[in-house]
């Protein structure tokens, strides 16, 4: 069963920094682009950031020059370094990929459970 899992959530105070980290579970073949998306009570899910297999890169213009999404593709894990943390940033924040699974031939997209990143002003 694939598994995306999110760590690295809590509180912090405005102006401080969190590292969220995604690892996909080993049964995987490969994994295409990778992203994060943040959901506010009441709201769809939005786009925070996402990176391709080779290193590009897109933000939403909300968190350009604070936040940077990176991956590892040896240990099949994207993170998400998020600086001058704002109140305005609290969410949950959720992993996403599109995933090739070990003996399939069909990409698939997955979500993980979500983490909650809240900022106290």
């Amino acid at each position: 069963q694939v598994q995306l899992v999110e760590s690295g959530g809590g509180l912090v105070q405005a102006g401080g920094s969190l590292r969220l980290s995604c690892a996909a579970s080993p049964s995987i073949s490969s994994i295409n682009t990778m992203r994060w998306y943040l959901q506010v009570p009441g709201k769809q899910r939005a786009l925070v950031a996402a990176i391709s297999r080779g290193g590009a890169t897109n933000y939403a213009d909300s968190v350009k020059g604070r936040f940077t999404i990176s991956r590892d593709n040896v240990k099949n894990t994207v993170y998400l370094q998020m600086n001058s943390l704002k109140p305005e940033d609290t969410a949950v924040y959720y992993c996403n990929a599109d995933l090739l699974m070990v003996g399939s031939y069909t990409w698939s997209n997955y979500w993980g459970q979500g983490t909650q990143v809240t900022v106290s002003s």
